[in-house]
């Protein structure tokens, strides 16, 4: 096999811990609870592995980037991924992009794939399985429809061959409710990998020191859009929101509990509270 070009797109997200919450429609987001989407995770790590397995010299001349779209505090995701293993960060950033849906983060994402593929080849786009903030799972098969790339979900576990007449192939395996599917799809294909499909590993101490002054490189709409037009994608229309939040509202506070002590009659007070409450 020879030397691969791996894109992984993550994403900033905030720490599934804190509290959340709503500003005019949109998530509020503060670097001092933020963190790379664990299941992002998982790709950034079967990126690594792919490359990891090739020879010596077809490992030398590959390349991990991984690829966000977000503000100044999603280089944090970045780095996370430079601490991993990465080898170059790009971050999507534009004002329009400002409370972007799932449509026009895969958009962004689409573009952006684009503009790297036009400086040289990408053979694989992987992204973990969802987005622990909104948990959509849509982005990838947004991206490469947008692409005109085949797409493959909730991937366990997949190898990069070539079919019989030599073409590059990805050849993958999903775990589906009672069901498991082995499918094969052309490349550069889109794929997205569940947290079954690897361990991740800890961020390296030296990788740690390195990523701190590591260079991301910041792309704003109008620099992808020449790529993105070469192939005839138009990033107007791919990141422009479709949809948009209307209301929000906190989570109302749980009520107190009502405590019975038993006296000989808790049985009765449990069976009126699960009928009084339609519980049965």
């Amino acid at each position: 096999m020879s030397a691969l070009r791996i894109v992984v797109a993550v994403k900033y997200v905030p720490d599934i811990q804190s509290d959340r919450g709503f500003v005019d429609g949109r998530v509020v987001r503060t670097s001092d609870d933020g963190t790379l989407n664990e299941l992002d995770e998982n790709a950034v790590e079967a990126a690594l592995r792919l490359v990891e397995a090739l020879g010596e010299e077809d490992r030398a001349a590959s390349e991990v980037v991984v690829l966000t779209v977000g503000p100044a505090d999603a280089e944090q995701a970045l780095r996370k991924a430079y601490q991993l293993g990465a080898d170059r960060a790009v971050r999507v950033t534009d004002d329009a992009l400002a409370g972007a849906d799932y449509f026009a983060t895969a958009g962004a994402v689409a573009v952006a794939v684009a503009t790297l593929a036009a400086e040289r080849p990408v053979d694989l786009v992987l992204t973990g399985m969802a987005a622990l903030d909104g948990l959509g799972s849509v982005v990838p098969t947004i991206t490469s429809a947008a692409l005109g790339w085949p797409a493959v979900g909730l991937v366990t576990a997949f190898e990069l061959a070539q079919d019989a007449s030599g073409a590059p192939v990805l050849r993958a395996t999903r775990e589906l409710d009672g069901a498991t599917e082995q499918v094969e799809v052309p490349r550069p294909a889109v794929v997205s990998v569940t947290d079954h499909a690897n361990d991740p590993r800890f961020p390296n101490f030296k990788l740690i020191m390195a990523a701190r002054t590591k260079n991301v490189d910041v792309w704003s709409l109008a620099e992808v859009a020449d790529a993105a037009g070469s192939l005839g994608l138009d990033v107007a229309t791919l990141t422009t929101p479709r949809t948009r939040t209307l209301s929000a509202e906190p989570r109302p506070e749980r009520p107190e509990p009502e405590i019975v002590v038993d006296k000989g009659e808790g049985g009765i007070a449990l069976a009126e509270y699960l009928i009084r409450n339609e519980l049965v």
